[in-house]
């Protein structure tokens, strides 16, 4: 045996180690006497032969000895330590010839098996084997003496390859007579793809791939059986892959050698294989097994006749059985009307590119799979406390997929699963989810209603078509039709560019590779210099040397605009820098910089590593310069906080404090205002203001019960009511002014459902009540209490003699009025949700105090009601007619934020890729660096959370076609890419925080300013993210810049203004300010009750000042069309819009009740407002 380590201080390898097995030589010497005695059949090596590593599993059918030469046989395996790390191994047994002890042949010729295991920390199967076969080529033609120094040189020259970082890098490298590619991982938490992933739709049709996919999900004990021992690890890896974004936990063995049979008896779940020899008897003697037969196709479950287990929802196995349908399997197909290669690398690089792009195919279609089994699991989660509510998503489910979610929700991969998902994790999975939702999806993210099922979800059901259980047009679409496409046109064309250091530039491989979906995103394949021969210290230097210069000229040849390219580029050389010349300064500066390219290549460890190596000299001279400074502060990386817990019923008394966390962990409501009214309801009356468990238990029960009933109309009223509307209360049969029925309630209108009669009576919808009261009507000798409701379309009134039910139904209608009053008034949708809550909080109160005092308990989440006497509801005739609609940020929060930056990006700045990617977009920054968006079509919620730091946001800036510039108070200029929702890049060149980023006119429109409060103003190239230029001023805090006519207007937060002329400066007294098309500079001030209107060609004093009566302040301005918007400092929160020509105030709108901390133009035709956090509102205002 020979075993070759590698180093661990070099760049991240292809190669750990090489083991070479087999029998020593006097042990062979006493076989072939024994051979010579005994001609009949093979002869098995005995058991006591010191084989010291892997031999089960390199010869997991033992090592044998034979009198004739057979041909190399690979397979692969897989080793997991007790952390649950994985390394992956190619075996190669080879034959070679054994000789007597005098070095001649006899004529009885005997064979003994090597096994060559080549270790790496990457599942690297196919580069591996190649090597492998390129070290066989040497090996056929050595003596056996010189096979242990063939094997160190290849160990040696593989050790040397480092692998590619994550992205669009690939590895290319020269073992004669092959060039190996190394694929790149897509990203930092997903391995290299190096396989052949049809291998498992070859092997299974989808129905049996589907009961596979499913036994993992559930984490049964699974057993592969093939003869091919190959087959078993590259099935096994195809379907963990499968299973992305869940991570298998449990022990996986692909490979068991004929001894290690005990370990199927392990009691956990587990994923292993063995021999298909093994199969009848494995299947006869173990109980609970599920055993998948590679060879047959088949699954099966040990000593019982049937799988027995839950299948995954039809929907989601229709899909995914129509998309396998529909791939293109085989590379003949593809390549029969191809000319042949007359060079084997060009036939392996038409290989490689036809297998990566069916891998990424394959690779979607897996994954569209698990979006549509786990969509709603995000619907379910309290990100808040990190609380999901298993048993409302069960509600949730079909009858037929209910058993399936059970079990799936009680694994550890779904665990894992969760902890992501409460991370907010912005991963493939999430990323498809967020793209494909469909409009009935998009449309309850706009305002937060109680679960109910609406009328088009009641029709789908009864015609057997959900829209939700089936895939929704959207989805369909997240992936290309294949089968509509059969015929591969020029225009689906898409070229690999490999760059190769020995020619003078870039050029494009001869190759084309043809996609039958959707295009391949640019891919670069990165040369390495020519492996060294020798391993001598000077001939592997010289070999680093190489690469690195060879690395340089790829990096110059890179284009500024490809910052994803030039990140792996960079990440690459440096990682060869620092471990061969030890250049630990220059390493820190190149890793800071990949802020600006992608944080996610950003190596923490590795850092922390340098800091601690620094010397004390090169320590000094670091914090000295402020860009390394900020390194020895990120040195230890945050682990997320990864604890996930499941909702559980209290079991002691609840206060204040404790009832508001458990009613938002149990997903009732997550407004803390209206959890601690709903607090005073349930303690009304009582001396010791806490909740006993049984009442919350009683109210809980109420409430998901009401949730669930699902009230059974007919037809005729189904198709007379919105699509959706929602049945959210039903009273019992009644006797009312139209007759015996009951009288049910939507979101909407009441009406009333008729004893004897189709179809619905319409009492009245609520915008158009005029008067809810309670009277008496005569019942036999009594009067007994009756509703009258009186409504603007009917001179009759309406009366039910709802009897105990009377004062309840009056305070919910009561509050239903009030609150759809104030929607319409107010524009704002959120306010009839709100007292949509409060009416069914009140229903829940009412039904489980049980005593006299109940409706007097449930009065006090009578909020709109209530308010409506107290505050005045009438809104302005100038706000009601500018007032387009209002929208919540914070509607997904338990309390309101503050919205402190606005912005709206056009169509084209969104991903045009798919075919409803192109709608506008509002971003919008609230408290703590989170960043929420909205589609400016429907203004629904795209993204619910975008963390950019953890300080206040200070400005937002669209820059190109694919960035969002937000500057932060923490001095970081984070870069969101529209497409993603992510943010991986950083600009750190502010040392303070920024307070202002501005586009430059339409020219230069992708070379942006930004400045920070120390008076520093940079000029970027955005396509490159490098300052261009970069200006110095004094003054004690620059707030914002402006441009007009050439002149840059910087504004310092005391009551100063700086006019530049490139670096001349003159210096006169304002703060905030906005160019209008007068040739004029207005300015405002948050401690002044004026407007200045100046000349731009003369800065020195104002020309007009404009009193605003009553405002102590302007906080911000903005310029739309011929007018000029401002907002007051005050808690008025006023919008005053004023004509530049007459300098007159037109309007003073007034929508929110905090004040207004940003404005924002959308094209013109509507300004956005956007308010404190008391409010925490945005309102839209249309523009004449």
């Amino acid at each position: 045996m020979a075993l070759t380590p590698i180093s661990d201080h070099l760049p991240p390898a292809l190669l750990e180690a090489c083991v070479v097995l087999g029998a020593s030589h006097d042990r062979l010497k006493e076989l072939y006497q024994v051979k010579r005695n005994n001609t009949s059949g093979d002869i098995s090596v005995p058991k006591d032969i010191d084989l010291k590593a892997l031999p089960h599993l390199c010869f997991p059918d033992g090592l044998q000895v034979t009198n004739e030469l057979k041909e190399e046989r690979f397979h692969f395996l897989v080793f997991t330590d007790v952390f649950g790390n994985r390394t992956h191994g190619v075996v190669m047994q080879y034959y070679r010839l054994i000789m007597n002890g005098h070095g001649s042949f006899h004529s009885t010729r005997l064979y003994s098996a090597y096994g060559f295991c080549v270790i790496s920390k990457y599942p690297y199967y196919s580069a591996l084997k190649d090597c492998m076969s390129c070290l066989l080529v040497q090996l056929r033609t050595s003596r056996l003496s010189d096979m242990e120094e063939r094997v160190k040189e290849f160990t040696a020259r593989l050790a040397l390859v480092p692998v590619p970082p994550p992205g669009p890098l690939h590895v290319m490298f020269s073992l004669p007579p092959l060039n190996i590619v190394l694929p790149a991982r897509e990203d930092e938490d997903c391995p290299p793809v190096d396989l052949d992933l049809q291998i498992s739709l070859l092997c299974f049709r989808p129905q049996q791939l589907l009961q596979v996919l499913s036994s993992l999900l559930q984490e049964q004990r699974v057993v592969l059986f093939s003869a091919d021992w190959a087959q078993l690890t590259l099935v096994a890896e195809s379907l963990l892959l499968f299973l992305k974004p869940m991570s298998w936990q449990h022990p996986y063995v692909p490979v068991l050698a004929s001894g290690m049979l005990d370990f199927l008896m392990a009691p956990t779940a587990f994923l292993m294989g063995c021999h298909s020899s093994h199969y009848k008897d494995v299947a006869a003697e173990t109980d609970d097994l599920i055993l998948i037969h590679i060879d047959a196709g088949t699954v099966s479950r040990s000593q019982c006749d049937t799988v027995g287990l839950p299948e995954i929802p039809i929907a989601a196995a229709d899909c995914f059985t129509q998309r396998c349908m529909s791939l293109q399997l085989h590379f003949q197909l593809f390549q029969c009307q191809r000319s042949s290669c007359s060079d084997i690398n060009e036939q392996r690089a038409q290989k490689r590119a036809w297998q990566r792009s069916l891998n990424m195919d394959i690779q979607k279609i897996m994954l569209e799979l698990m979006v549509n089994i786990f969509r709603d699991v995000s619907s379910h989660l309290n990100f808040e406390h990190r609380v999901f509510n298993s048993e409302e998503f069960l509600k949730t489910r079909e009858p037929p997929e209910m058993l399936f979610y059970k079990m799936v929700l009680e694994t550890h991969v779904f665990h894992f699963f969760l902890k992501d998902r409460l991370n907010r994790k912005m991963d493939s999975f999430a990323r498809m989810e967020l793209h494909t939702r469909s409009e009935m999806q998009k449309l309850k993210c706009m305002v937060v209603n109680p679960r109910r099922p609406t009328m088009q979800e009641i029709q789908a059901r009864r015609t057997g078509c959900h829209p939700e259980a089936m895939l929704n047009k959207r989805l369909g679409m997240s992936l290309p039709n294949l089968g509509d496409h059969p015929q591969v046109t020029r225009q689906t064309l898409t070229k690999i560019l490999i760059y190769d250091p020995s020619k003078t530039q870039t050029h494009t491989h001869s190759l084309i590779l043809t996609l039958l979906q959707s295009p391949l995103k640019c891919m670069r394949v990165f040369k390495l210099p020519e492996l060294p021969a020798s391993l001598s210290l000077l001939s592997i230097q010289r070999f680093y040397n190489e690469l690195i210069l060879q690395l340089g000229k790829a990096i110059f040849c890179v284009p500024p605009e490809n910052s994803a390219l030039l990140a792996r580029y960079t990440t690459y050389l440096q990682l060869v820098l620092v471990f061969v010349y030890l250049v630990y300064l220059f390493a820190l500066r190149d890793f800071q910089n990949l802020y600006k390219t992608d944080t996610s290549l950003f190596p923490t460890q590795l850092v922390a590593w340098l800091v601690d190596s620094l010397l004390l000299e090169e320590r000094q001279l670091a914090e000295r310069r402020p860009e390394l400074k900020r390194l020895f502060l990120k040195r230890v990386s945050i682990q997320p906080d990864d604890h996930v817990k499941k909702f559980e019923l209290p079991r002691c008394c609840l206060a204040r404090e404790a009832f508001v966390r458990c009613v938002q962990e149990s997903g009732i409501v997550k407004d803390g205002p209206t959890i601690q009214r709903l607090f005073d309801a349930l303690t009304d009356h009582v001396d010791e203001k806490q909740v006993d468990p049984t009442l919350f238990k009683d109210v809980y029960t109420f409430w998901k019960e009401a949730e669930a009933q699902d009230v059974d109309l007919p037809p005729e009223v189904v198709d007379r009511l919105d699509n959706n509307e929602c049945v959210y209360k039903l009273s019992s049969c009644v006797k009312t002014s139209h007759g015996v029925g009951k009288i049910a309630m939507t979101q909407k209108r009441l009406f009333l459902l008729q004893e004897g009669r189709p179809g619905l009576w319409e009492i009245t919808r609520f915008r158009d009540i005029t008067e809810v009261k309670i009277s008496s009507s005569p019942f036999l000798l009594l009067r007994v209490p009756s509703l009258c409701i009186r409504t603007a379309c009917r001179a009759e009134g309406f009366e039910a003699n709802l009897k105990t039910e009377t004062g309840l139904w009056d305070l919910v209608i009561r509050e239903m009025w009030a609150g759809r009053r104030m929607a319409d008034q107010h524009k704002d949708p959120q306010y009839m949700a709100q007292a949509l809550t409060n009416m069914l909080l009140m229903d829940a109160v009412a039904g489980c105090l049980h005593s006299q005092r109940s409706i007097g308990s449930a009065s006090k989440l009578a909020y709109f009601d209530r308010i409506k006497h107290e505050v005045p509801m009438m809104v302005p005739e100038a706000t009601s007619q500018t007032l387009k609609h209002k929208i919540n940020p914070s509607q997904d929060l338990a309390e309101p934020q503050t919205v402190h930056v606005l912005l709206y990006t056009p169509g084209q700045l969104s991903c045009s890729d798919t075919e409803e990617g192109g709608n506008p977009k509002l971003w919008v920054a609230l408290s703590g660096g989170r960043v929420v968006v909205f589609d400016a079509a429907s203004w629904s919620m795209l993204q619910d959370c975008i963390q950019v730091g953890n300080a206040q946001l200070n400005c937002m800036l669209g820059v190109g076609q694919d960035q969002v510039w937000i500057g932060s108070q923490d001095s970081v200029i984070y870069i969101v890419d529209p497409r993603s929702m992510s943010c991986n890049k950083q600009l750190t060149e502010h040392r303070h925080e920024v307070t202002a980023l501005l586009p430059r006119p339409a020219v230069f429109s992708e070379q942006p300013y930004s400045c920070s409060a120390e008076g520093i103003i940079l000029l970027w190239d955005a396509s490159s993210l490098t300052v261009n230029r970069q200006l110095l001023l004094t003054c004690d805090r620059l707030s914002s810049i402006q441009i007009h006519n050439g002149m840059l207007w910087c504004c310092t937060y005391r009551s100063r203004v700086c006019v530049c002329y490139v670096l001349n400066t003159s210096w006169v007294r304002l703060s905030v300010c906005v160019c209008s098309q007068l040739g004029q500079l207005w300015t405002g001030c948050p401690d002044s009750g004026e407007l200045c209107v100046w000349h731009t060609s003369d800065a020195k004093r104002p020309v007009k000042r404009i009193p605003l009566p009553g405002i102590s302040g302007v906080n911000c301005m903005i310029r739309v069309k011929d007018q000029v918007g401002g907002c007051d400092q005050d808690l008025r929160s006023l919008v005053l819009v004023v004509d530049p020509g007459s300098h007159a105030v037109q309007k003073e709108l007034q929508a929110h009740s905090d004040t207004i901390h940003t404005l924002c133009s959308a094209e013109h035709r509507y300004v956005l407002s956007g308010s404190g956090r008391r409010d925490g509102k945005i309102a839209i205002w249309k523009v004449d």
